[in-house]
């Protein structure tokens, strides 16, 4: 059990060393992908929920859908930006992590550089001759930047966080553009959003490892309560 726990934390930290000398093209993981889902359903929620369908005319529905496209457009260029900022910074931390490395000279001080950048529940399986066969490891990486740069797959990235938002916002906002009866657009609106509710929840539940049909009851009960609240602020 120990020495596979080993095993995984000497892999997690060689990706970790790849992804320093050689930036990774990989777009977002799934909890990513995820998270975004969710904050794109319940920003265009704020919007639905609170259209009046008694007063509902024309231009009342092209005003709402207006306003939902653009608030997400706007969301989702923010999101991207933040993505962004979370990667150059998490790119310049592991750089100067590794440049601490190379200054101390007494292994127990590289040993607690390195058990810092590492979770504790990993770091409480590792030995010290473990640490030290990391250390060693880590002083040969060699072409290591001097300053973080942004990969292509960081950008493309940052375009996913984007498309996530703006596209995850079309199938609720759709009915409006074609149901004539604005009543029965909204309850198909809600029909749809709740769907992707459940799906976003069950996919995290799997993901997270923990019961998927109860987390897309938990997701969409959740996201119904955090509409409302939003509602209820004036969001």
């Amino acid at each position: 059990m120990r020495s596979e726990a080993v095993g995984s934390n000497k892999e997690a930290l060689g990706k970790m060393i790849e992804s320093l000398t050689n930036p990774s093209e990989r777009l977002l993981d799934p909890m990513e992908r995820i998270s975004e889902v969710l904050f794109a359903l319940i920003m265009v929620l704020t919007f639905t929920c609170s259209f009046s369908v008694a007063d509902a005319g024309r231009e009342q529905v092209r005003t709402m859908l207006l306003g939902a496209l653009g608030c997400n457009l706007a969301w989702g260029i923010i999101d991207a930006v933040f993505y962004l900022m979370a990667c150059f910074s998490k790119r310049g931390r592991g750089l100067l992590t590794l440049g601490a490395l190379r200054q101390v000279s007494s292994p127990a001080e590289a040993h607690q550089i390195i058990a810092q950048a590492l979770p504790p529940v990993l770091v409480s399986v590792l030995s010290s001759s473990d640490l030290e066969v990391l250390r060693e490891r880590l002083n040969h990486v060699g072409d290591i930047p001097q300053q973080p740069r942004l990969s292509k797959g960081e950008w493309l990235g940052a375009l996913g966080v984007f498309l996530i938002v703006v596209l995850a916002t079309l199938p609720v906002i759709m009915p409006f553009a074609f149901i004539a009866s604005a009543g029965r657009a909204l309850r198909t609106s809600n029909a749809i959003a709740v769907t992707m509710l459940f799906l976003a929840g069950y996919a995290f539940g799997k993901y997270a490892g923990h019961h998927p049909w109860r987390m897309a009851v938990v997701m969409v009960l959740l996201g119904g309560a955090m509409v409302g609240t939003t509602i209820l602020l004036g969001g």
